[in-house]
């Protein structure tokens, strides 16, 4: 069966034409001036209204996202210029604090700092792993939180094995990222 190209073009307008009369339908609900004796709806109505449902305003979310269907709208976005979604002083402290220690991971958007084993000069025997979590946009005290690892070699095989880890290790190493980031932020200014 063949298909002629006028069948085709038909089809390509008629596309064209409802995704164009969908488009219109993302409009500015304000671009109407209704007179508000005839309307009825004024102050809260009409603002509940134009806002629907769950609080959202309809400009949110329109034909295909934001943007509409050609993108027009411009995303509002938050440039704290740091480049990091997580507080940028405390981001920079964790590194600096825990720099002797090899990286396998370290994602700035997440907040999440993951190192390598690392087996301190003074006892071969033990490994340690430190996960830093950030977890504010903000410094605060409690805006990170470090996990430390501890491994040690089993007397019968040489495997490592887990080993407890001093509690008041990973709050010293949570106070030392504060210090730094405190010291970093005294640096840059406000």
């Amino acid at each position: 069966m063949s298909v002629s190209p006028i069948s085709i073009l038909v089809s390509v307008f008629c596309a064209g034409a409802l995704s164009l009369g969908l488009a219109a339908c993302g409009g500015n609900p304000d671009a109407v001036k209704e007179d508000p004796k005839r309307s009825g709806t004024t102050g809260d109505t009409k603002r509940q209204i134009n806002q629907g449902l769950g609080g959202r305003n309809r400009e949110d979310g329109s034909l295909f996202g934001p943007g509409g269907l050609f993108g027009s709208k411009p995303k509002e976005k938050d440039d704290s210029g740091t480049g990091v979604a997580v507080n940028a002083y405390l981001w920079r402290a964790s590194l600096d604090t825990i720099n002797f220690i090899p990286l396998v991971s370290a994602d700035p958007f997440g907040g999440v700092i993951i190192t390598d084993w690392y087996t301190p000069s003074e006892t071969p025997n033990e490994r340690m792993k430190v996960q830093v979590t950030i977890l504010d946009r903000e410094l605060r005290a409690d805006g990170v939180r470090v996990s430390v690892f501890k491994q040690q070699t089993s007397p019968k095989g040489g495997n490592w094995v887990d080993a407890q880890v001093d509690p008041r290790t990973n709050i010293d190493i949570e106070n030392a990222i504060l210090t730094r980031a405190r010291q970093l932020r005294i640096a840059g200014g406000p």
